[in-house]
């Protein structure tokens, strides 16, 4: 609907606009960005008929309240969590209308960190660099939401809205189990040290976001050698080792050089989409990727 609009009344303890991100730029210091938990942003494009590319919100663990200014169709996936519609109760997990002057509450997260909140059209922010996703390193994109924040949503496309394959809403897992290939400097560290990594047990830690998860409380890599690397390249899923010896898991947000060793490389995927998910505390294993 031309003119369409939400308004920001809640903006969350951190609530950015979200898409595919900006891969294709590292040589110029861009980094990736976009949604951490791809896969649940897929889906909420998906539920309401939108292109994959379709920009949408990502909050983090208490939700966002949005008011609509024209109606429009919504769905929020990702981490499970109430969703109300005016107080009254809706689903999780499919489309729904919001009438103008209705007002959308998105809930605390029950389980996981990270939900999303997609509208039929997406929302229309002014793309910067072919995305419309915020980056917390460089500072691209839109800023982070906060109340008052007007945000316009696109024309809607032809496909319809499905709401027919929302799996039920996922629990907290008991671990995060990361496939790992190592390399490229995994020669780096003492190989009894490397060959424990498969054994150890790390944690979440508190200070993970959108650039990294951050491990603690597993038994450190030993470095077999003395000095640094020179900065170099760093991919989506990158693990780096500082010289704590704890593993840094460099997620959506992560800066394209780095100067630390990288032990190995968790693949794209539903690994890093948990890892998004991921609250403090939750236990952390590695294991060869096949």
């Amino acid at each position: 609907m031309r003119g369409a609009a939400l308004e920001v009344l809640r903006a969350g303890a951190l609530t950015t606009v979200q898409d595919l991100g900006r891969p294709g730029h590292a040589h110029l210091g861009v980094p990736r960005s976009g949604a951490l938990d791809a896969g649940a942003h897929a889906l909420a494009n998906r539920l309401l008929g939108n292109p994959p590319e379709a920009a949408a919100l990502e909050t983090t663990l208490d939700g966002v309240g949005l008011r609509a200014l024209a109606p429009v169709t919504v769905a929020v996936t990702g981490a499970p969590c109430a969703v109300r519609v005016s107080g009254s109760p809706v689903a999780w997990g499919a489309p729904v209308l919001l009438r103008a002057g209705a007002v959308l509450e998105v809930g605390r997260a029950e389980s996981g960190v990270r939900s999303y909140v997609a509208v039929r059209g997406g929302f229309a922010v002014p793309p910067v660099l072919g995305s419309r996703s915020t980056d917390l390193l460089s500072g691209l994109g839109p800023p982070v939401l906060s109340a008052g924040t007007l945000l316009p949503v696109g024309p809607a496309g032809p496909d319809p809205v499905r709401g027919a394959d929302a799996p039920a809403a996922p629990g907290m897992p008991a671990e995060l189990v990361l496939p790992l290939r190592p390399g490229p400097r995994a020669d780096w560290f003492e190989p009894a040290s490397v060959a424990a990594l498969w054994r150890t047990e790390f944690r979440v830690s508190p200070a993970s976001n959108r650039i990294g998860l951050r491990t603690e409380a597993g038994t450190p890599l030993i470095r077999g050698r003395g000095g640094e690397l020179p900065s170099e390249g760093m991919v989506l899923g990158a693990v780096q080792v500082p010289p704590d010896g704890l593993p840094v898991v460099f997620l959506a947000d992560h800066p394209v050089t780095g100067g630390y060793p990288v032990v190995g490389v968790v693949p794209a995927g539903p690994a890093l989409d948990a890892a998004a998910q991921a609250r403090p505390g939750v236990p952390v294993r590695f294991v060869r990727a096949r």
